[in-house]
């Protein structure tokens, strides 16, 4: 039983799926674009700064952070985008993505190694495997502690 773990999965792309663990994922709400504030100087997939439960939240653009086209691209401003806010080791970072779609059970024994073929290495640092849906699609692994203590932010914190 230990192996199974709960999943979050939403799209990452237009065509590819993603999935991170529940037990980094503190709270997932609706932002709009416009109650963000952008801060200069920073890395273009930073999308700024977002009031969190009166806390200062660095809002990430997923997508562009891991090689795919910048969601903001062809977002409208006024719509509601969905962030993913994740913790680890008392540090938050909130993850804008494109769709939320469902809570997955997965066995921790079936996540498969990514290999360098498969993935890029814009994605490849911030992959803990892959699991293989029953249609035979992947779904990536993140890893949101790879994620929240990135070198992007470093330089910046």
């Amino acid at each position: 039983m230990e192996s199974q773990q709960k999943f979050l999965s939403f799209n990452l792309g237009v065509k590819d799926t993603a999935v991170i663990s529940l037990h980094n994922i503190t709270e997932v709400l609706p932002v709009s674009l416009v109650d963000i504030c952008g801060v200069p100087q920073m890395p273009s997939c930073v999308l700024g700064a977002y009031n969190w439960r009166g806390e200062m939240l660095w809002l990430v653009d997923l997508e562009e952070m891991l090689g795919y086209p910048s969601l903001s691209q062809n977002a409208n401003f006024l719509a509601k985008m969905m962030a993913i806010v994740l913790e680890d080791e008392g540090k938050y970072l909130g993850i804008l993505v494109r769709q939320m779609l469902d809570i997955e059970l997965l066995d921790h024994h079936q996540m498969k190694a990514p290999s360098a073929e498969l993935f890029s290495s814009s994605i490849s640092p911030f992959l803990q495997g892959y699991f293989l849906h029953s249609d035979e699609r992947m779904m990536f692994n993140l890893d949101a502690s790879a994620i929240i203590h990135s070198p992007i932010w470093n330089t910046h914190n």
